[in-house]
């Protein structure tokens, strides 16, 4: 992990400048394309040329359980975590479907579900059954925290080496907003009543169990005191594996220079774990879509970086990330394809007086 972190450099500024200037000179008024202009513009200087291609997306989706589940925090039964893996796998969820419908991959790794499935499709580095109940005990040891975040670098590496050009981030995990509302309470260091601020119903909460959620989050995090400043002991004491993960997925993007689509409320908690680290990793991130968890807004300000989608979602699974590719797809087609003032035949001598 450390040797990675220490060797990712920020993205190139003059070529995103150069890309700029090339975005000016289309035959359109000046930035009226918006965020579809400023896209592509940091697509080039993640990737060091104005030749950008992204024909190869692949999502990685992260699995495992988490033991916080036990007290009763969740809606959904915990085994639901091993079935929707599997049904993503099928392309039957919510991802799954976006993903075929515009010819995505999907890479799915289980790093901790709490039963042992087999998918000829499946990659299997689990690190153990589900993590602990972090309401009676921390949620794992240093050791495994730090294996998570290697794990998620791990494949990244790989799918550098497959050709992939661009990838999204997802998770499964039954009870992993509760972890991620503990992480992120946490690294902003919020104090006891401020906490209920970062915490959603999930996947929905009668007001008992949410009100529970909320108290078993403050407890925890009375209990453990996670050090804000020290982003391990923080998913040590209250994270799950899944977002060690997909922290470890953040840092491998950024080191191999591959630009990165985050998708809601666990994915930003986890990229805010991932900045923590080290800032140059924001220049490789592109946020999809404004989650409807409460604590997405937050782990945004955070972060400063735009999302470019509200749609009132807040499935997980990393489904907003083919939404969020094929507007990259859309932003790259108007950099190479649309008309120059000068192939257009404009005379742009009105531009002067714009200045």
């Amino acid at each position: 992990m450390e040797k990675y972190l220490q060797n990712i450099k920020n993205s190139n500024k003059d070529v995103y400048l150069q890309a700029k200037k090339h975005l000016d000179f289309l035959a359109k008024p000046l930035g009226s394309l918006g965020e579809l202009e400023e896209i592509s513009a940091k697509l080039c200087s993640i990737y060091n040329t104005l030749n950008i291609n992204v024909d190869k997306k692949a999502i990685i989706v992260l699995a495992s359980d988490n033991g916080v589940f036990e007290e009763g925090i969740a809606s959904t039964p915990q085994e639901v975590t091993a079935i929707q893996t599997i049904n993503i796998l099928e392309n039957k969820t919510g991802v799954g479907v976006l993903a075929k419908q515009f010819n995505i991959d999907i890479i799915v790794c289980d790093v901790g579900i709490k039963c042992n499935i087999n998918h000829p499709k499946l990659i299997n580095k689990k690190i153990r059954n589900c993590t602990n109940n972090f309401a009676k005990t921390k949620a794992m040891t240093r050791q495994e925290a730090i294996k998570s975040i290697n794990i998620g670098i791990e494949l990244v590496n790989k799918a550098k080496k497959d050709g992939y050009k661009i990838l999204g981030i997802g998770e499964m995990g039954i009870a992993n907003t509760t972890t991620s509302s503990a992480v992120l309470a946490s690294i902003l260091n919020l104090k006891d009543e401020e906490i209920e601020s970062v915490v959603g119903v999930g996947a929905g909460l009668t007001k008992d169990a949410y009100n529970k959620k909320v108290q078993v989050i403050k407890d925890a995090i009375k209990k453990h005191n996670p050090n804000p400043k020290d982003i391990v002991d923080i998913i040590q004491k209250v994270g799950g594996f899944d977002i060690g993960a997909m922290i470890g997925v953040y840092i491998g993007c950024a080191y191999n220079k591959i630009p990165i689509v985050v998708d809601g409320f666990i994915a930003i908690v986890a990229g805010l774990c991932a900045v923590k680290l080290n800032e140059n990793i924001k220049d490789y991130m592109f946020l999809s879509h404004k989650s409807m968890e409460k604590g997405y807004i937050l782990a945004q300000k955070e972060l400063a970086l735009p999302s470019y989608l509200d749609l009132k979602m807040r499935l997980g699974e990393g489904s907003g990330c083919p939404l969020m590719f094929s507007v990259i797809d859309a932003s790259i087609a108007i950099f190479k394809n649309m008309a120059t003032f000068d192939e257009a035949k404009i005379d742009t001598k009105y531009l002067e007086s714009l200045k």
